[in-house]
């Protein structure tokens, strides 16, 4: 990007003025470093966003998808999935270090970028110590793009063995609606009552898509 003004170019504006003022297309020109011929790394980052229809979709790409794309090599998707992986691993460890309670939204945004763009189901288990924090995020069971076969005596034997005093349970739904199914709710009411005999509160049961999130919580419904 030689031909913008210095104060332009998104590395300057970055130190100038800080990584919010950055938009999504200049944020993801620093990872790209370089655009090709004829075409910036900010340009190139604009037709990426636009190929994908958004940021999170453009994050779940394969390397296929996305090295179809002229200027795309896997050395480009390695670093946007670095970058990625770095930013769930740091919501991951901040769910170590403070009560789940002291800010509701980490919970959710650590969710949804884990599992929230997944193509298939997958189904989590969030052992909490007793100040809940996290112990550890598990993922317990794997299915298809519709299901996933869930087992709560599996889920009860986990969290004794790590001896967790709560749970909040999680899976995604790569279909992009967020709303509970009667099995989801059926699954929820057998889990409270089950982990009520070995006295683990399950505190949660989240819901996550590509673009929504539900809470068993917050909605009422246990």
């Amino acid at each position: 990007m030689p031909d913008w003004p210095r104060e332009d170019q998104p590395r300057e504006k970055l130190r100038a003025q800080g990584a919010q003022s950055l938009n999504d297309a200049e944020l993801l020109a620093i990872f790209l470093r370089v655009g090709v011929k004829g075409k910036s790394a900010v340009a190139l980052a604009q037709d990426l966003l636009h190929q994908f229809g958004s940021l999170p979709r453009l994050l779940s790409a394969s390397p296929d998808e996305l090295t179809r794309i002229h200027g795309m090599g896997l050395s480009k998707w390695s670093q946007i999935q670095a970058a990625y992986e770095l930013v769930k691993r740091s919501l991951e460890e901040g769910l170590a270090y403070d009560s789940i309670f002291s800010s509701p939204t980490h919970v959710r945004e650590f969710l949804q970028a884990k599992i929230g763009k997944l193509p298939h189901e997958v189904f989590l288990c969030l052992y909490l110590d007793s100040r809940y924090r996290l112990i550890e995020c598990q993922e317990l069971f794997r299915g298809s793009i519709t299901h996933t076969a869930v087992y709560p005596r599996e889920i009860l034997k986990e969290a004794l063995t790590r001896n967790a005093s709560a749970i909040i349970v999680a899976h995604n739904h790569p279909s992009g609606n967020p709303l509970p199914s009667q099995a989801d709710q059926d699954l929820t009411n057998i889990l409270t009552k089950a982990l009520e005999l070995v006295d683990i509160p399950l505190l949660d049961h989240c819901i996550v898509s590509g673009s929504g999130f539900f809470s068993f919580s917050d909605s009422g419904l246990m």
